[in-house]
């Protein structure tokens, strides 16, 4: 059973002997979902091409491939697309080998992480929405009340956050909650360093500088 294992991964994992053909993931990586698929896959071990397509300046060329223009986008080897990071990595985690999963099996263990990236993606969300509303959205046509409520989600979003990180082992393997909290934390000190200060979430910024450092990170910089 276990050598079918092997097979059944290395079959899906890498190129197709066939056709010659590999996964694409296509979207930039100024996209800390993008960044944070990227990254998993090379910790799954997957090989994968990317495509360098912005949902802005490239619109059509990334609606031919996906018509409705959603980063990341993932197409497989066989041609099926896959969109919404977590769905992605839903996908090749229920593939990956013991050694390389990137979430724990037990149920408390799990539950835990999954709170925790909870809280890191929903900090990412308006993080982006803020992103759009200072960069995008012409002044004289921002909503005061809008911008200031999407902040008050992101900063109580980065405490819980923060405080969830404080719990954690450290440990210098990457996990699932270390790069999604590491590429969501550079992608909002690069954006928006004057929304959210890093010397009020110590934690995230001490983990975040850590793994940044490492080999794999460097491979998919924010850009």
């Amino acid at each position: 059973m276990y050598c079918l294992f092997i097979l059944f991964n290395d079959a899906l994992f890498h190129r197709d002997r066939k056709t010659g053909t590999m996964i694409k993931l296509v979207g930039m990586m100024d996209s800390p979902y993008v960044r944070r698929v990227a990254i998993s896959l090379e910790l799954y071990g997957v090989e994968f091409e990317s495509q360098p397509l912005s949902v802005f300046s490239t619109f059509e060329a990334f609606s031919r491939i996906n018509p409705a223009v959603k980063a990341p986008t993932l197409i497989l080897d066989n041609g099926v697309r896959l969109m919404d990071s977590s769905l992605i990595l839903n996908y090749f985690e229920a593939q990956a080998a013991p050694e390389r999963r990137l979430l724990p099996v037990a149920p408390d263990a799990l539950a835990n992480d999954l709170q925790t990236l909870g809280f890191i993606l929903a900090a990412a969300e308006k993080a982006v929405q803020n992103v759009y509303e200072h960069h995008q959205r012409p002044l004289e046509k921002q909503h005061a009340l809008w911008v200031e409520r999407i902040t008050t989600q992101l900063l109580a979003a980065c405490r819980e956050w923060n405080a969830l990180l404080k719990t954690r082992p450290a440990s210098a393997d990457p996990d699932q909650v270390a790069v999604t909290s590491t590429v969501v934390w550079t992608f909002i000190q690069s954006m928006i360093p004057h929304v959210v200060n890093a010397a009020d979430f110590r934690e995230i910024q001490a983990a975040a500088e850590s793994f940044e450092s490492q080999a794999v990170f460097k491979k998919y910089p924010f850009n």
